[in-house]
């Protein structure tokens, strides 16, 4: 079960009632606090330059990554321009409904990025990556080297431990029938170290940097 990447779509995927989303956006938040999953997007953008950049978030969800991104940069005295964008009207009306005014929030796929904006300096997916075929993750990488951005991706490490765990976490504190089904299946979507290195390398991109990160994550700068 662990060997290979699952292909199974997770629910979130599909059409969802938009009750069902928010009450999943809620908790995955709740999940990337307790876990400290914001922390590894965030000690990424220590290592890079980012003042007076644009950052994208991919698969932008809830926007609470956005919005923890928008607070470290506040205390860093860091001026960046954040935008996220989302397929899903539900997910960007929800994000911009509660989060910070400054943030922008598109409905849109992201490879049409370029339709709303010239330049791009960081791209970031945080638990988006492992919704993608393999091919759409080399066209990604592929993407954001023709717009020499550096791409940040944080996303789930697919091993038994992380599997049961997350079985076990949201079977006793989660309300949403979206978060019990997807939360597990998405670590049998997640990547084992060597799959990044192969993804990466096979999109052309030589500088670049894997690191694996608590709770059961990876931690991918690839650099323009």
């Amino acid at each position: 079960m662990f060997k290979q990447r699952s292909k199974q779509k997770e629910l979130l995927d599909g059409k969802v009632e938009r009750e069902d989303l928010v009450q999943n956006l809620k908790e995955l938040h709740e999940i990337n606090k307790l876990l400290g999953g914001y922390n590894i997007s965030l000690s990424a953008l220590k290592t890079i330059d980012t003042q007076n950049k644009v950052l994208v978030d991919i698969g932008s969800g809830g926007g609470d990554t956005l919005e923890e991104i928008r607070k470290w940069s506040v205390s860093q005295k860091q001026t960046m321009t954040l935008i996220g964008i989302d397929l899903k009207a539900d997910c960007v009306e929800y994000s911009k409904s509660h989060l910070d005014k400054t943030l922008t929030f598109i409905e849109d796929d992201y490879r049409n990025i370029g339709a709303h904006l010239s330049n791009v300096d960081i791209i970031h997916a945080c638990l988006f990556t492992h919704h993608l075929t393999n091919d759409e993750i080399t066209e990604l990488i592929e993407l954001a080297k023709n717009k020499n951005s550096v791409l940040i991706i944080n996303d789930l490490n697919r091993n038994s431990i992380a599997y049961y765990s997350i079985k076990l976490l949201t079977r006793v504190f989660s309300k949403s029938h979206l978060v019990k089904h997807d939360a597990p299946l998405s670590v049998l979507r997640g990547f084992t170290k060597k799959e990044w290195k192969n993804l990466i390398q096979s999109a052309g991109a030589t500088n670049y940097s894997i690191k694996w990160k608590w709770a059961f994550r990876h931690q991918i700068i690839i650099y323009g």
